[in-house]
């Protein structure tokens, strides 16, 4: 395929980051290719955000790896991604919990249409799609292993903490021009720890930001 050399160059990338193995094995099944806008499928493997439409973008692959891993997703969880896009990220997660269940929040329709087409062109039966705003979680599926958050907060949505499994884990990036992604754990109080500047489109919604 004509992928399969730029996609072998980015799984290397990512081992020399010290992404775990089985993450990266995950990012290596997914084809990011087909979740790419056809205008720009040609740096699908690539490291870098691009466009997915509605001034959105698809994370870029170290990213989504990073994330994954801070997560620790195991199988048979259950997780909650605010932020599906063109269903990417889901997908990877998808991968990792294996017999678990992946629920993805996207406020846009015509994302969420084009998450779910790509996830079923590329075989994913257990991710839902669900548009709604994410601010507010999901709470029919609640409580949730973990969740993961694709947008920057001004802080942690207090739904999507009251949606997290005593002992679970969420990644989500908080500031508006000066962001930091967070990994926040739910054990004896709520434990926040920092793990470095990022930038992602905001997060809009009830517990997010003004349009």
């Amino acid at each position: 395929m004509k992928y399969e050399t730029e996609r072998d160059k980015l799984i290397e990338k990512l081992r020399s980051y010290g992404i775990s193995e089985r993450v990266v094995e995950a990012m290596r099944k997914v084809p990011r290719h087909e979740f790419v806008p056809m205008e720009f499928r040609s740096h699908a493997y690539a490291d870098c955000p691009l466009p997915i439409g509605q001034n959105q973008t698809i994370s870029a692959p170290h990213m989504v790896a990073m994330m994954c891993d801070l997560l620790d997703l195991q199988d048979g969880m259950k997780v909650l991604e605010v932020g599906a896009g063109c269903g990417y990220h889901a997908a990877v997660m998808a991968e990792l919990v294996g017999k678990g269940r992946v629920y993805a929040i996207e406020r846009w329709k015509s994302l969420a249409e084009m998450a779910r087409k790509n996830l079923k062109a590329t075989g994913y039966k257990n991710v839902t799609i669900i548009k709604g705003d994410g601010t507010l979680g999901y709470a029919k599926h609640a409580p949730y292993d973990r969740i993961s958050v694709a947008c920057a907060a001004p802080d942690a949505p207090p739904p999507l903490l009251e949606q997290l499994k005593p002992n679970g884990k969420m990644v989500i990036p908080i500031g508006r021009y000066f962001q930091e992604l967070y990994l926040i754990e739910k054990k004896n109080g709520i434990i926040r720890n920092g793990k470095g500047g990022v930038m992602f489109v905001p997060l809009i919604g009830k517990y997010g930001f003004h349009k």
